[in-house]
């Protein structure tokens, strides 16, 4: 067995849908794209995302996994310098995940574990009841996890109404050994017109830099699927090449996905804020990635981020 730390190389769990863009559909490419050499494991094969009237398809379970793991192990196909996980539809494939962080840590000690704990937003599970405390066992695991405000709520267990208390869930993530946590959406009380962004990081950074931070993100009429996945893999790039400037880290990541948004709003045209959930809606409202493939690379930062006291 080889401890060389592998160079960018990413094995991406979440989910897969053969039309649109969401989980590994908003994962591969961009990474590919940003010089990342990526595998991929599809937790849900599904023909659509759920935001269309109907889907079909099947949901892997960890014994699934874990003989596909022991393929790639037989092979010797387990060196990455990333693990990220997006979508996880069953309590048993999340615990057959720490399972496979444990052996991936054995081949190399420094993976950095990229952890988007998709369970829900607004007050809605979208997952079962049980896959929330995996996740809460999950968290020591975790290098860098990416949950909005109502998954953030899930893994503290505690509500999530101020800033200071998404600071203090950031900081209680940390107390459990998450290195980086990003709060991708914390709507403050009372305010309509943006939401903000919470990073928090224990890694060091360069003189002078904060290590915990507020973004403001003005609202959108638009309705998108596919927005978090798509951060969560800009994130995983961008703190990759910047670990020790978090700011600029999110600042770029965040000017990706708006300037990706704002091309999709122009080509999905009426649909974009339409109230309407029929397939032609949702099928005009998928991301635009590969017609602006260039603004994924770079986009030019729009909106920048404020130390947090």
């Amino acid at each position: 067995m080889t401890t060389a730390k592998p160079r960018r190389r990413v094995l991406s769990i979440q989910s897969h849908v053969v039309h649109g863009y969401v989980g590994n559909r908003c994962a591969v490419f961009p990474l590919q794209l940003l010089g990342y050499e990526v595998d991929f494991i599809n937790s849900v094969q599904f023909s659509n995302h759920t935001g269309y009237p109907l889907w079909k398809g099947t949901v892997m379970d960890g014994d699934q996994l874990w003989d596909i793991i022991e393929g790639m192990k037989a092979n010797n196909l387990l060196e990455y310098s990333h693990l990220l996980t997006g979508y996880i539809g069953s309590a048993s494939l999340l615990q057959t995940i720490e399972r496979l962080v444990a052996l991936l840590r054995q081949h190399n000690p420094g993976l950095i574990y990229v952890c988007d704990p998709v369970m829900g937003d607004h007050g809605k599970l979208y997952v079962k009841p049980e896959v929330v405390p995996c996740y809460q066992e999950i968290v020591p695991l975790a290098t860098v996890m990416t949950p909005n405000q109502f998954e953030a709520e899930k893994l503290v267990s505690e509500s999530i109404v101020t800033e200071e208390d998404a600071v203090a869930a950031c900081n209680k993530l940390h107390k459990r050994g998450v290195a980086t946590v990003v709060m991708t959406s914390f709507h403050p009380e009372g305010v309509e017109d943006h939401l903000l962004l919470i990073a928090s990081t224990r890694m060091s950074q360069d003189d002078g830099l904060p290590s915990q931070l507020r973004l403001k993100i003005p609202r959108s009429a638009a309705y998108f699927t596919g927005t978090g996945d798509l951060l969560t893999v800009l994130l995983l790039a961008r703190l990759d090449r910047q670990p020790r400037n978090l700011k600029a880290a999110v600042e770029s990541a965040v000017a990706s996905l708006q300037a990706v948004l704002q091309a999709t709003v122009k080509a999905a045209g009426e649909s974009a804020f339409a109230k309407e959930r029929d397939a032609q809606v949702a099928k005009d409202r998928e991301l635009r990635l590969i017609d602006n493939q260039h603004l994924l690379k770079y986009a030019p930062v729009q909106l920048h981020a404020e130390a947090i006291a």
